[in-house]
């Protein structure tokens, strides 16, 4: 594995711990030789795990719409930053650059961003695999309530477990790398 996508918060969050996470991750990605493919920005996780790959000596590649751009929260110091047109140019480029997702914590355009390719892998459109870094519990309640969407009925067993879930940022990594069964 080359590259990972990272869905993450434009804001900190609440807790320095989510902080803490995106450079753990951003360790980790490092470590393995993983290329960082992300949302481009500078602000929040997005800044927080971009910087850390950077000065650990690794690649971030962000894909940014315009818009974002000329709102002055455009990364500049990126190995590659790419410039394009909307949301849906930038969610399918980073899909292409990369050979599997992370959602971190973060708030409705990172769930946006991670529904989206949980769809796309349950209609077959990629195989690629999705984690879901479990900072501190931030995703139980998601895991529980895809469990209620199988309980009934309006999503196959095997869809729900699209989603690889671990706190550890190896772990899950690893879990992603190996291609082993969520």
């Amino acid at each position: 594995m080359k590259s990972i996508a990272v869905y993450c918060g434009a804001a900190n969050g609440a807790k320095p711990l989510y902080a803490d996470a995106a450079r753990e991750l951003a360790r980790v990605l490092v470590e393995h030789n993983i290329a960082l493919v992300y949302g481009g920005g500078k602000v929040g996780l997005m800044g927080v795990i971009a910087d850390e790959v950077l000065r650990l000596g690794g690649e971030a590649t962000g894909v940014i719409p315009r818009a974002l751009v000329e709102r002055e929260v455009g990364h500049a110091g990126l190995t590659r930053l790419f410039v394009v047109k909307d949301m849906h140019e930038r969610k399918a480029m980073m899909a292409e650059l990369s050979e599997g997702f992370i959602a971190m914590p973060g708030g409705f355009g990172t769930l946006e961003e991670l529904f989206e390719m949980v769809t796309w892998a349950q209609l077959g459109i990629h195989a690629k695999p999705i984690g879901l870094l479990n900072v501190d519990g931030f995703y139980d309640g998601l895991v529980k309530f895809a469990q209620h969407q199988v309980d009934e009925g309006f999503v196959r067993e095997g869809h729900a477990g699209l989603m690889h879930v671990d706190a550890d940022a190896d772990a899950l990594v690893k879990k992603l790398r190996d291609g082993c069964a969520p």
